[in-house]
């Protein structure tokens, strides 16, 4: 059987290269994940999702524990089944959605206890019972349970939080047992505070896991703050694991992630974007619900190989956007998913070739342009 890998094929100053070898498939580093957050990437077909070039996707625990339930998903074949994408697929730990959406929580150092955000019903959710639900999901990737609080934070209570994160870490690794080719990944915590990261990153090396995670960033502090934490954060972790930044984002945010020293990142900008009305190009942010594109007969973007560019004109897809059709959405979803495939594969090729600055300068500078004149 194909056992859980990571192999480094190249770095360019801190940037890397690489590949994560699965059962399931092989995912090319740098990596972005799209979120299928209830067992599906939103007006995407599974196929097209992987048409894009995604080589893996996200599941949400908490949101498949509430809705369908992992039990039922267990008894019909398990998630990869479930939603008919055959390639890996991680799993979060639910603790980012209990602290963000769910009601009347309570923690504890045992766990978390919740109401619902979909029907009130009560749930207890701790390191042991994280570990069950993505074990009957069956997710390649199996992340850590963990608190993370919304910053801004006093650094009395992010370093509580990191604390009790570091000792949940230590049961979800105890509780995930012997699983060849699935991976269970640690998450650092400790917020804005370098220190607190060190600590964090010490404990984890110490407990051992198949790849690690930068957690409890993109919350809120802002991109100069999170490159901050970027600038030293990666180098604290194993060079020989992949590094993975939760929750970003927008597609500077990646290119500056991955200069830095990361291999996989998750977001629901590009979904979320393409269901209200915004496209993400290689000339920066397209508003298709403005006025301006209306008798536009040119594609979002010339240069983009997707069915939207290929096929559609800006006034088609601003008329269908205006007229709420679900064609506006699973276009525009289909090309952000496309630019941010192609981020990635431009970067992972600029990186083998040794000329990473070279590829960011360009970037950066069609991003500058803005988007082409109107007519």
């Amino acid at each position: 059987m194909t056992r859980f890998s990571f192999d480094l094929h190249a770095t360019d100053g801190t940037a890397r290269t690489g590949k994560i070898t699965t059962p399931r498939g092989e995912i090319r580093t740098p990596a972005f994940m799209p979120v299928g957050t209830a067992a599906t990437v939103k007006a995407m077909l599974p196929e097209s999702v992987r048409a894009t070039g995604a080589d893996i996707l996200l599941g949400n625990t908490y949101h498949l524990m509430l809705r369908p339930g992992a039990e039922r998903i267990a008894r019909l074949g398990g998630l990869h089944k479930f939603m008919n994408w055959e390639r890996p697929i991680l799993t979060d730990s639910g603790g980012f959605q209990v602290m963000s959406l769910a009601d009347l929580r309570k923690l504890t150092e045992e766990g978390v206890t919740f109401r619902s955000h979909v029907d009130g019903s009560k749930h207890h959710l701790t390191p042991e019972r994280s570990m069950e639900i993505q074990r009957l999901l069956g997710s390649d990737i199996v992340m850590a349970f963990d608190e993370c609080p919304a910053l801004p934070a006093t650094d009395d209570e992010v370093a509580r939080a990191m604390r009790l994160s570091m000792r949940w870490a230590e049961r979800s690794r105890e509780a995930f047992g012997d699983r060849p080719g699935h991976a269970l990944f640690g998450i650092m915590q400790g917020g804005v505070t370098r220190e607190l990261r060190k600590e964090s990153a010490e404990a984890l090396k110490a407990i051992g896991f198949e790849g690690y995670a930068i957690g409890g960033l993109a919350v809120g502090e802002g991109q100069e703050a999170m490159f901050g934490v970027l600038d030293y954060a990666p180098g604290f972790l194993p060079e020989d694991k992949p590094r993975y930044l939760m929750g970003v984002g927008k597609p500077d945010d990646i290119v500056g992630a991955v200069k830095r020293g990361v291999d996989m990142m998750d977001c629901v900008l590009p979904s979320r974007s393409g269901r209200t009305g915004q496209a993400w190009t290689r000339r920066g942010q397209v508003n298709i619900k403005n006025a301006r594109h209306a008798d536009d007969p040119r594609p979002l973007d010339e240069h983009c190989t997707c069915p939207a560019c290929t096929g559609y004109s800006r006034a088609y897809l601003h008329h269908v956007f205006r007229a709420g059709e679900m064609i506006s959405g699973m276009l525009l979803t289909w090309h952000n998913l496309h630019y941010f495939q192609e981020i990635m594969e431009g970067m992972r090729q600029a990186i083998s070739e040794g000329r990473f600055a070279a590829w960011e300068a360009e970037f950066h500078a069609q991003r500058a342009d803005g988007d082409i004149e109107r007519l």
